[in-house]
Formats: C-alpha cells, structure tokens, sequence
C-alpha cells in the first residue's frame, strides 16, 4: 500500500490527528492547543533504538512536566502493545495507536529507510519527533534523533525557541 510523500517542515501547520492512546482514550492534538506538544513517531514498541528512546524521555519527565511539555509517541502498534510497553518502562506519556498509519501518513514519516535488516532497507517508520508551539505550528524537526539523548534534544530544542 502506497504511503504519503508528504514532507513537513518547520513553520507548517502540524496535521491534526485523532486516535487512540494507551490508555484506551481518544487524543486529539488538538487537545493540546496552548501547550508546547513534542510528537515522537517510533519504529515498533520494546526494539532496542525506540526503548532507548522512550527511556530517555521517562528519565526526565520531571524537567518535561516543569516546562508544561506533552510528550506523544506514535507508532503502528497497537494500543494493547503500547500498554504492556509503557507498563514494563513505567511511560508516564501517551502512546498513541496508529494501527491504520494515518498519523504516520499526515506527518511524512513512513519512508524507505525506515527499518533495516542484515544491511536491507526496507519502508517503515523514519524515527522523527516535530516539536509544536502552543499555536499548533511545527517549531522544530528531529529526524533520525539520538535515542539515547532524546529526552534532552527535546527539552533542548524548546529551551532554544524559549530563549529566542
């Protein structure tokens, strides 16, 4: 099935989207006008990059809730998958279920690349976080980010756009 070309940038409009979270409600991202919302999409829950990755924004959740940041993760996983994901890490995010890819699809991030096997490339998630301002612009894009710094390339990434 043909995926989206769409190719986001800094100053867009983040797509609105609405799905299902881990714990089994509807999240809007609109939901979240007026706060500052870091939407990570991820290759597959518990795989070693995107359990470094979570990890890192757990480790620092206290600095995330001080700066009133949302942290949303995506992934094609379902929601009882995210549940075990986030009950086995101790996630205090969301994990939105995006089973249909259509999250995915809005934001550009399923790409060739997005997942590799014995030196194939294959299409998949192309881990990227899009950081969005209060007004529901895209401020900032990660694209393929350091898992094991992530938490701070976020909070790093706000505290820049804070200082301009």
């Amino acid at each position: 099935m043909p995926r989206s070309t769409t190719k986001l940038k800094v100053g867009d409009q983040a797509p609105n989207f609405t799905g299902i979270s881990n714990d089994g409600n509807s999240v809007s991202l609109q939901d979240y006008l007026g706060s500052q919302v870091a939407l990570y999409f991820y290759l597959k829950d518990d795989t070693p990059s995107c359990r470094e990755e979570a990890r890192s924004i757990r480790d620092q959740w206290k600095e995330f809730e001080e700066a009133g940041i949302v942290v949303i993760g995506v992934s094609g996983d379902s929601v009882e998958s995210h549940r075990k994901f986030t009950a086995k890490y101790e996630l205090p995010f969301i994990l939105l279920a995006d089973i249909k890819k259509e999250v995915i699809d809005a934001y550009g991030v399923w790409r060739k690349g997005g997942a590799s096997l014995y030196g194939k490339t294959f299409l998949g998630i192309k881990r990227t976080t899009f950081l969005i301002d209060a007004s529901g612009k895209i401020v900032k894009i990660f694209r393929d980010p350091d898992s094991k710094i992530h938490g701070q390339e976020i909070l790093d990434g706000f505290a820049e756009l804070d200082s301009e």
